[in-house]
């Protein structure tokens, strides 16, 4: 059979409409076409979307040199760069993960909850109170500063303040959805909008790569029993001794710089942005935190990362012919397991567009059913931290502060933020009360 059916709008316009309203795209083209549907995209051609779950076991157990994670990944190149974990393929792939993979460990996650409830509690300090703002960039001011002190261990001082500014230039651009069409996209010199932010990028590379050299050097204060990542990805070493590149060091970083700081974040905004809608569950959430249990924490987490999940797709790309579902899908095409849909499928979440984390009590997230980190070998290697770091940041801001939403009780509408999908306003509210720290959390200041 001929690939999926899908819409007929010419390739223009469907790229159009899925820039501009991901989330109605996906959901009409389900309702008219199934489980497994063709978008014709200029900016990657065919995109065969499927959000059955046996299918998307077949994708994510399948051979990874015919379903190519790392070529279908390719638009975001100019800013992580070509040796980045999401741009390899195969064997390539498979070293540089087992290489990555100890610094992201449980038990090397658990030591940097004390400083994750501190940078969170130091901006909660800097809210303004009684007058409605927008918590989105607050959010992912607090997991920028994660990244900067755990992944990377930078002190304080000029260094870091500035490559902060450059993150935060370079973030706020990304997220235009103008961007995302190639013709704006692709650098064509230093004044076109794709040479402009290349140029953001190039200069987040000058203090990155600095604190490597630093790093390498020897640098007062940091060795063999520094426990950041940046510190334990410099000790990493390859079956054959050899150590990561620079060149390759810094991708990795970009990586974790930019995937860990602006997903968790707006993860975190959605989170607040679903809670605060839902009294009862807020309440449930509240007296938990007052208990010290985590049961609840955990499945609002998971809910709200099942009806608001950051990236809408995952893809590979097909180098040889596939069969999936009864169709042939040629080589070059896109297949992209669909979170955003099957995280809405009624016969695996009734009542899907409710919000009720107590589906989540009592029992784990299926593989193949609950995908906010993608899903087989190409699974984030960062889900763990990323979870511990909302854990601690809804329960410490709980703890503290008493949030309200100003406005629009339904929720913000879906709206495309660059790849990933964020609240319209913000995830807008208002700050009425900040409470004392926690006995714990005082002692350790």
């Amino acid at each position: 059979m001929a690939l999926p059916p899908g819409p007929a709008l010419p390739p223009v316009l469907q790229t159009l409409r899925w820039i501009a309203r991901p989330a109605s795209t996906m959901v009409r083209c389900q309702r008219r076409y199934g489980d497994c549907f063709t978008l014709r995209l200029v900016t990657a051609g065919d995109v065969v979307l499927v959000s059955d779950p046996a299918a998307i076991k077949q994708i994510f157990t399948g051979d990874p040199e015919v379903l190519r994670a790392g070529e279908a990944n390719v638009v975001v190149e100019p800013v992580l760069g070509s040796r980045s974990i999401l741009l390899l393929d195969g064997a390539e792939h498979l070293r540089e993960r087992r290489l990555m993979l100890p610094a992201f460990r449980g038990e090397r996650m658990q030591a940097y909850a004390d400083s994750i409830e501190r940078i969170a509690e130091r901006e909660l300090d800097r809210w303004p109170l009684g007058q409605p703002f927008r918590l989105h960039p607050r959010l992912t001011a607090i997991t920028l500063e994660v990244i900067l002190s755990t992944v990377f261990g930078m002190e304080e001082g000029e260094r870091r303040a500035e490559l902060r500014r450059r993150v935060l230039r370079m973030i706020h651009r990304s997220r235009s959805r103008i961007g995302m069409l190639p013709v704006l996209r692709d650098d064509h010199g230093r004044y076109s909008p794709g040479g402009m932010f290349r140029a953001l990028v190039r200069e987040i590379d000058e203090p990155l790569l600095a604190e490597i050299a630093d790093r390498r050097a020897g640098r007062a204060g940091y060795g063999p029993g520094s426990d950041d990542v940046l510190s334990l990805l410099l000790q990493a070493r390859d079956e054959d001794g050899s150590p990561m590149s620079d060149a390759t060091l810094r991708d990795e970083l970009m990586t974790l710089l930019v995937a860990g700081h602006e997903t968790t974040g707006t993860s975190l905004a959605w989170t607040f942005e679903r809670l605060l809608r839902h009294p009862r569950a807020l309440a449930a959430l509240e007296a938990e935190i007052e208990d010290g249990g985590e049961e609840y924490l955990d499945a609002v987490i998971r809910e709200s990362l099942r009806l608001r999940p950051v990236l809408p797709i995952v893809a590979r790309r097909c180098a040889a012919p596939y069969e999936l579902l009864g169709h042939e899908l040629p080589v070059g095409t896109i297949v992209s397991p669909c979170i955003f849909l099957t995280h809405r499928r009624a016969d695996l979440y009734p009542e899907p567009e409710a919000f009720r984390p107590e589906r989540f009590l009592g029992r784990a997230p299926d593989t193949y059913a609950w995908l906010p980190f993608g899903g087989g070998v190409r699974r984030c290697l960062g889900a763990g931290f990323a979870l511990l770091e909302m854990r601690i940041v809804l329960r410490t801001i709980l703890r503290r502060a008493s949030l309200r939403v100003p406005a629009d009780p339904a929720g913000e509408p879906i709206v495309r933020g660059g790849i990933t999908l964020m609240p319209r306003r913000g995830s807008l509210v208002a700050l009425e009360r900040r409470g004392p720290r926690s006995v714990a959390s005082a002692a350790q200041h």
